[in-house]
């Protein structure tokens, strides 16, 4: 499908081309090569005014806790209700063999046959945050096609997931019942972040997860009280984070963790900073691709691709500081090359 042919299928397509061109839009917008890019940005630019119109959450957590558990037992919950519902899952890819196995969809068997339900998953590509490179882009891609809730799950690496934040209307992190004491809850980067945080299988001991809900709690509510002016535990027009306690494989708790999203939707909408936190979303996002787009060039100049490999073997021998190579190499890139130092 060329571009033009892949908007009319994502807006105005049955079904089952629509799903055929998002799959195909998301591949464009992934690709590396220059001329997908252009054509990738042409698509995503008209593809924007029909964007914007669905509650964008993100799900972190430690591996095991059971985030494609519980995303499918919540996707089933909501397309049960008559929504429509997309999920980017994202995989971590080998440092060694730079592969990915891509394994989530094949967890979540009853959701991905549903025809309201849409999952793709991507590799991470190394890119750092336990999102996708182009995992944004993505996102948009199916609130055009008018899905109703779009979910990104993390890659699960632990408490530095942070990048899913500043992509999402809202942050929810899956805890496990036994995940160590309060201390470990405060110090975890995603916990002063997350908008709500979800025990995940809490029928396997239900006092263990009350005990983690209470410690949770007061952690979140210590974390209200250092410097974020979005959490004033004082100001009851802002949405103070809350702890729920789920089993995703019994099908516990959807209704609750629902509600609480949908709580959320509504306050941080009518105090404005829903607004707010998408138009800073957008800002960091095109910053995002500024810095991207300038390392790009910068490997692509001729004048540092005639440095590099001599530069790279000092460094490698010693025989020179790497921060005395970059400067030349940035240098060189701006027309003021200089010799390297021997």
């Amino acid at each position: 499908m060329v571009p033009a042919q892949l908007l009319q299928g994502i807006l105005h397509g049955t079904p089952m081309v629509q799903r055929r061109a998002m799959a195909k839009a998301i591949t464009l917008l992934e690709s590396t090569r220059a001329d997908h890019r252009a054509q990738g940005d042409a698509l995503l630019t008209a593809l924007l005014p029909h964007t914007g119109k669905a509650l964008r959450l993100g799900i972190s957590g430690v591996p095991g806790v059971g985030k494609s558990t519980f995303i499918e037992a919540l996707g089933l919950h909501l397309v049960g209700q008559g929504l429509r519902v997309a999920v980017l899952a994202i995989d971590p890819s080998s440092s060694v063999s730079g592969g990915s196995i891509l394994g989530d969809k094949t967890r979540m068997e009853q959701l991905s046959m549903h025809e309201s339900a849409y999952i793709r998953p991507s590799p991470s590509g190394g890119t750092l945050g336990g999102v996708a490179e182009k995992t944004r882009e993505s996102l948009l891609v199916c609130e055009a096609a008018g899905y109703d809730v779009v979910i990104v799950e993390t890659v699960g690496v632990g408490q530095s997931e942070t990048a899913v934040h500043g992509m999402t209307d809202m942050f929810c992190v899956l805890q496990l019942p036994n995940a160590g004491d309060d201390l470990q809850a405060i110090k975890k980067g995603v916990m002063e972040l997350a908008d709500l945080v979800v025990i995940n299988k809490a029928d396997i001991d239900p006092h263990a997860a009350t005990r983690a809900q209470a410690q949770i709690t007061s952690s979140l509510r210590l974390l209200g009280f250092h410097g974020n002016p979005d959490r004033d535990p004082h100001d009851g027009q802002q949405w103070q984070p809350q702890v729920l306690q789920i089993s995703a494989l019994q099908h516990q708790g959807m209704d609750a963790f629902w509600d609480a999203v949908q709580r959320y939707r509504q306050l941080q909408t009518a105090n404005g900073r829903l607004a707010l936190r998408r138009e800073r979303q957008a800002l960091a996002w095109m910053w995002e691709r500024i810095d991207s787009g300038l390392k790009q060039a910068f490997r692509a100049h001729p004048r540092v691709q005639a440095l590099l490999p001599s530069l790279q073997h000092d460094v490698a021998a010693g025989r020179i500081a790497a921060g005395t190579a970059a400067r030349n190499l940035l240098a060189a890139q701006s027309g003021q090359a200089q010799a390297a130092i021997d």
